[in-house]
């Protein structure tokens, strides 16, 4: 099984989309890491060539630039005097990191470094240096460089792990991914690696990294580089346990001395020139546009294995040719197409397994597709074997009963229920690897929800409003304060959802389903408990339904341009604002004809809007048209 991680590695680096604000400004507050790997010679650089690879004489050109534009080139113990505050960081301080000790380090990075004066990071993999002379054909460098080079004075030896540089076996299919954040799977057994036994195989992985590197060099490392920037809660523990509290992953963006436990690092790669270069480094690849398709697994998955193999093997395809830069992948199951979860595509403690297939397909769609993959999930609505109480109950006949809405919710307000959630997307992210979480629209909760009694006792003790239904919905005002309580708690609880995840995934972002009547008509929040400032605060991308026919606009061309515009109305909006397109019109059973398709994607790119999807994806029928898709979608993916 070929593990293809290059592929992975250059789409964690130029894919990542950036959470509005996320980067501090490097000119006073902040440092950049900057990653290179392979140096070339240009004679070298002829096809196929590793796309991580760097040009010696572009290396000196980036180095040179940084001089002329009065950057500060920082070293490890700059960052950790700065760190102690013995002495402050420099303005556009940055910091140069190596990975994979290759033997181009020490015969032309190496030389150059000596040349600006410039110090350098140096990750190296114990076990490389102990059986290996190359790695994928490329030399490496010896134990006796590698002292030689850390005794220069200019270089840090950081460790890149004793052997987690590789792939694991991670799900029923076979794919291999990240040693350092899968658990293994045995295909003997049939089962996961436990949580104890992930555990104790990193700690004494970095442990036994730790000790090779003083058999080596005589110290212990202090930093730890994540062999393809992967890395949870657990893997920085067992790190700092092993002496190296200074981690570094891979992301897009500027590091303070908060996240020094775990830092972004900028990758070169694809050999940019010194233009392409200040682009990177003055504009740090923020501010990305979306091209989003979203997908139901329920339309991949066949009772028949080799189908759904099929399936998802045009399903990848088709994604790969549409332009789309990011997917949002359905990670439960809803085969009558109610909006609850019934089953899950992932391993958990509390609801059946329709196919442990989730995983295995965010996989291929990241690897073959090129796309970041937000898992689609519910907050609330889960059909579950258990306790009625747990349920949003609403007003109905002059007492609280179990809501009949559509979506058979979980009521937030019982602890209970939120502990049962938080474990589903705690099993989400042990055993799956994606990119960011997508908050199905079931979080709402009308004027008349939710009325269990823990909920009226929150209101009334928590809240300091009226403990009873009747007073609650006696004015329009109380009912808006009710809604606007509401709407906090909720994305209170994705938040705490999506801390779940984090603890695992810790680079993940976040969106959330919007309706739109919230934005257009914000008083309307009292009946959905929603808000577009709310949504801001909570979510790195609100993905709003931006669905004429679905709501019956008279004139839905005006109705998506007054949606744009809303939108802008609040200060950032259209930077964190996804619109969906819808391509099915359901009330009338059809297709959305291409023709207006077009023209509705015009109209929000012509008013403003950056981030841009569709739902559904219909590749049995080819809806949307691909090659109409192809002419709308592409936005710069591999820059």
């Amino acid at each position: 099984m070929d593990m293809s991680f290059f592929a992975r590695v250059i789409f964690l680096a130029l894919c990542l989309y950036s959470a509005v604000g996320r980067a501090a400004d490097v000119d006073n507050v902040g440092f950049l890491i900057l990653n290179y790997h392979d140096i070339l010679e240009e004679e070298e650089r002829v096809p196929p060539f590793d796309r991580i690879a760097v040009n010696k004489t572009h290396l000196e050109d980036h180095f040179a630039w940084l001089k002329k534009n009065n950057y500060h080139v920082i070293s490890i113990q700059d960052l950790v005097d700065a760190q102690h505050g013995e002495k402050a960081l420099p303005s556009k301080a940055v910091i140069l990191t190596f990975d994979d000790g290759y033997l181009s380090f020490y015969t032309r990075a190496l030389p150059l470094l000596k040349k600006y004066k410039y110090p350098a990071t140096l990750a190296v993999v114990g076990s490389w240096l102990d059986q290996k002379a190359s790695h994928n054909n490329i030399p490496l460098m010896s134990a006796a460089q590698v002292r030689e080079v850390m005794a220069s004075g200019l270089v840090e030896i950081a460790s890149h792990s004793y052997d987690l540089h590789h792939g694991v076996v991670a799900n029923p299919q076979g794919s291999e991914e990240s040693a350092v954040t899968s658990r293994l799977y045995s295909s003997e057994y049939e089962e996961y690696e436990k949580d104890e036994d992930y555990r104790k195989r990193l700690f004494q992985e970095l442990n036994k990294s730790s000790e090779r590197l003083l058999q080596v060099l005589g110290q212990r490392p202090r930093v730890m580089v994540w062999p393809y920037g992967e890395y949870n809660t657990i893997a920085l523990e067992a790190a700092k346990m092993a002496g190296m509290s200074l981690t570094m992953g891979l992301d897009d963006g500027v590091n303070t001395l908060a996240n020094v436990h775990a830092m972004k690092r900028m990758m070169l790669a694809d050999d940019p020139n010194v233009q392409q270069f200040a682009e990177i480094v003055t504009k740090k690849r923020v501010g990305r546009e979306l091209r989003v398709a979203h997908v139901d697994m329920d339309y991949i998955y066949d009772d028949d294995e080799e189908q759904t193999a099929k399936n998802l093997s045009a399903l990848v395809e088709r994604i790969a040719q549409s332009g789309a830069n990011t997917v949002y992948l359905q990670a439960y199951s809803d085969p009558d197409g109610d909006g609850n979860a019934d089953k899950l595509y992932f391993p958990n403690r509390h609801l059946p397994v329709r196919r442990d297939m989730f995983n295995y397909v965010a996989f291929q769609l990241r690897k073959r597709a090129g796309v970041k993959v937000y898992a689609w999930m519910p907050i609330m609505a889960y059909k579950a074997d258990v306790p009625l109480k747990w349920y949003v109950k609403e007003w109905r006949d002059g007492e609280p009963q179990l809501s009949r809405h559509v979506y058979t919710r979980l009521s937030p307000f019982n602890p209970e229920a939120r502990q049962f959630v938080g474990e589903i997307y705690e099993d989400l992210s042990k055993h799956c690897d994606f990119n960011g979480i997508l908050f199905h629209d079931d979080g709402i909760l009308s004027d008349f929800e939710d009325v269990s009694p823990q909920a009226l006792e929150f209101a009334r003790d928590v809240w300091g409003l009226p403990g009873e239904f009747d007073k609650l919905h006696a004015s329009s005002e109380l009912r808006l304060r009710w809604a606007q309580h509401k709407t906090e708690l909720i994305g209170q609880f994705t938040d705490y959802l999506t801390d779940r995840v984090r603890f695992y995934r810790p680079y993940i972002s976040t969106a959330r389903n919007f309706y739109s009547l919230p934005l257009l008509k914000p008083y309307s929040e009292e009946w959905y408990a929603q808000s577009f400032p709310a949504f801001m605060k909570h979510y790195d991308y609100v993905a709003i339904e931006a669905m004429p026919f679905m709501e019956d606009a008279e004139n839905p061309k005006q109705w998506l341009t007054e949606l744009v515009q809303k939108t802008a109305q609040v200060p950032g909006g259209l930077d964190k604002m996804v619109f969906e397109l819808q391509t099915v019109n359901w009330k009338k059973q059809q297709d959305i004809p291409m023709a207006v398709f077009g023209e509705q994607f015009q109209i929000l790119k012509k008013n403003g809007a950056k981030h841009i999807g569709y739902y559904p994806d219909n590749l049995y029928h080819d809806q949307p048209k691909l090659e109409e898709l192809k002419k709308y979608f592409p936005v710069a993916r591999k820059e």
